[in-house]
């Protein structure tokens, strides 16, 4: 009688090798959406916050409008994270001149596996008067 061995463990032995692969392979795919999607949001707060300032001429309304935009983001963004400035040197949104809006927001990644997190930047900027 010939001695053959049994294969009852092997796909369990195999699932265990692959399971620590699989997982940070989700884990990633989660992280990279997470930090896409606010950078995305981001991007889109500083558009609106150059937006503001070029129309209305105020930088408490630009920052007002940046924070409105990026209020889904878990902190949200802050009134020192937010820089605008004025292509004339001054304050103020004169025709002629761009209005920058520059945020840089700390973002930090759900698991900590990657990482603690990193400083995004979004920046956009609008032709004064509209």
């Amino acid at each position: 009688m010939a001695c053959t061995r049994s294969e009852d463990g092997a796909v369990a032995v195999e699932f265990a090798l692959l399971l620590p692969i699989l997982i940070m392979l989700i884990l990633g795919i989660l992280e990279f959406g997470l930090a896409y999607n606010a950078q995305i949001t981001v991007t889109n707060a500083a558009r609106e916050g150059a937006r503001t300032m070029a129309i209305q001429n105020s930088t408490s309304a630009a920052k007002t409008a940046a924070e409105t935009v990026s209020s889904t983001l878990s902190p949200a963004v802050t009134d020192p994270e937010i820089t605008i400035t004025v292509s004339n040197g001054t304050t103020t949104c004169t025709g002629g001149s761009t209005a920058t809006v520059l945020i840089q927001y700390p973002f930090h990644f759900l698991t900590g596996f990657f990482g603690t997190g990193y400083t995004m930047t979004g920046k956009a900027a609008m032709g004064c008067g509209g």
